[in-house]
């Protein structure tokens, strides 16, 4: 991403989530979506696992993902998940959603990894949230349709909202 203001590169400061240009000492912040996710304005070389777009490089809960511009997806390492969840869920305010029952129509999808190609494996999240998500064993990654991030952070439960 490049500066607005003078046009040079901007650095992502990871720890705080925004831009900084260096040379200018102009700050800017991305946009979230619903999903907590900052797109960083960078194309990977990595294909969408639903609609075979270039994912961006993003940022969710200070963690850095794979974002779909496309379809809003979201692809990211199980144990980088795992910490997403739990910051996710500890800092989350206001009051949960309803649950919502499981879509069984989704576990009848396929998609293929990114990384190896193989088909992922599809099935619900045991943790909070009733949603569907597709997982690469191998490749130790996970696939999350927009929406379900959320979905999962606003599911109620013990767990949630406790920082405060």
């Amino acid at each position: 991403m490049n500066c607005k203001n003078c046009g040079a590169p901007m650095k992502f400061v990871w720890r705080r989530d925004y831009f900084f240009c260096e040379y200018c000492h102009t700050y800017s912040i991305p946009d979230q979506s619903t999903d907590g996710v900052k797109v960083l304005g960078e194309e990977s070389h990595i294909l969408c696992p639903v609609c075979q777009e270039n994912l961006m490089f993003a940022s969710v809960a200070q963690t850095r993902v794979l974002h779909c511009a496309r379809c809003l997806g979201v692809l990211t390492k199980q144990e980088i998940f795992r910490d997403m969840v739990t910051y996710l869920r500890t800092h989350a305010s206001g009051s949960p959603d309803a649950p919502t029952p499981i879509d069984r129509d989704e576990l009848r999808r396929r998609v293929q990894c990114p990384y190896c190609h193989r088909v992922m494996e599809t099935h619900p999240y045991y943790g909070p949230g009733n949603v569907v998500i597709d997982t690469c064993m191998t490749c130790q990654v996970i696939w999350l349709d927009y929406g379900e991030l959320k979905q999962i952070k606003d599911a109620p439960g013990r767990d949630r909202g406790g920082l405060f």
